[in-house]
């Protein structure tokens, strides 16, 4: 695991993630780690006090803890914070720092004369970056992507090596994109011709943004629109091998779980989650805060509503209903 060459004090992290410290502020810290494979140098957690013991008598430099456990702590320094796990997540982004961003243009890489690359940004082996393309400040480029003509890519950016994005498609500011992804790609639009029985390409000219702060995981595919735009809202978290179709419209911090795939013109309301290898037919509407489960199946054109309620089976329905026929359908086979 990365590690920083030049530790930080406690009191530096505590300040970024938003939490208090009791004890000596200024111990040293230079990563983070779970319990059991703690060093000196690392900072922990534990989110009750089931773990806690372990936690103070590991080797970690310090640890963070919830409000309702500090008292009485006088073996290693504590960072107290609301939420430690979030607290935790931060402060691997001070503590954790990639080694790879080192800013300039490999000698290998192709850029194009009129494509602008902002400050501090890293264009790794062999990629290729387009006409009137765009590079926002501290963005790294890994080895073997293609950034197609007029991408715009925000700052603070990653992608990870083979990414392909087309022509035209706009990304924001955080966003990090994992290895083999392709975004902008012709949505599976056909017109059948009556008389031939032949299908003709429907025109796949439309857009694709990505908004700020989401995460795209690897060999996801996200088309672009057939004649508008499909959406990706921000923070939305997206996990590898995910598909989604032509005009979708994806809310923000809606988190969709590996395999799952999406058809054309789908909505997906703000603070949804989708679990693994769930399927949406087109024209579907998944409302506010709705929870899918794994291998859920949603129909065409059908909507979901229910803040926090969960859905499972197929056709999709709320849990318990679900759980009610699947009962009864053990009850009948007894039967016989």
């Amino acid at each position: 695991m990365q590690r920083l060459a030049k530790p930080l004090p406690l009191k530096a992290v505590a300040e970024f993630v938003g939490g208090r410290v009791i004890g000596d502020d200024r111990t040293p810290l230079s990563g983070i780690s779970s319990i059991e494979s703690a060093a000196p140098g690392d900072l922990v957690f534990v989110e009750d006090a089931k773990n806690l013991q372990s936690a103070l008598e590991s080797p970690a430099s310090a640890v963070i803890v919830p409000e309702g456990i500090v008292k009485g702590i006088e073996s290693k320094p504590v960072l107290v914070a609301a939420q430690p796990r979030l607290a935790f997540a931060r402060a691997g982004q001070l503590l954790c720092p990639s080694a790879d961003r080192r800013p300039g243009i490999h000698p290998s890489a192709i850029v194009h004369p009129s494509a602008v690359l902002h400050k501090n940004v890293t264009v790794e082996e062999r990629v290729v970056i387009g006409e009137h393309a765009e590079i926002g400040e501290n963005t790294c480029i890994g080895a073997g992507c293609v950034v197609g003509g007029n991408v715009r890519v925000g700052r603070d950016g990653r992608l990870y090596p083979n990414v392909t994005i087309y022509f035209g498609v706009k990304i924001g500011d955080r966003v990090i994109i994992h290895a083999g992804a392709v975004l902008g790609s012709d949505g599976f639009g056909y017109v059948r011709d009556a008389k031939t029985g032949r299908h003709e390409k429907f025109p796949q000219v439309g857009q694709l943004e990505i908004e700020d702060d989401v995460e795209i995981g690897a060999n996801s595919t996200i088309d672009r629109g057939a004649l508008d735009v499909t959406r990706i809202g921000r923070g939305t978290k997206i996990d590898n091998l995910v598909h989604i179709g032509h005009n979708c419209q994806i809310g923000e911090d809606v988190v969709i779980a590996a395999q799952t795939g999406l058809s054309g013109s789908i909505v997906i309301e703000k603070n949804a989650v989708l679990g693994g290898q769930v399927g949406i037919g087109e024209h579907a509407r998944i409302g506010e805060g709705v929870m899918l489960g794994g291998q859920g199946g949603v129909l065409p054109n059908k909507v979901l509503r229910g803040k926090g309620v969960a859905f499972w089976g197929t056709p999709a329905q709320p849990v318990r209903e679900y759980l009610k026929q699947l009962a009864a359908l053990a009850r009948l086979t007894k039967k016989e």
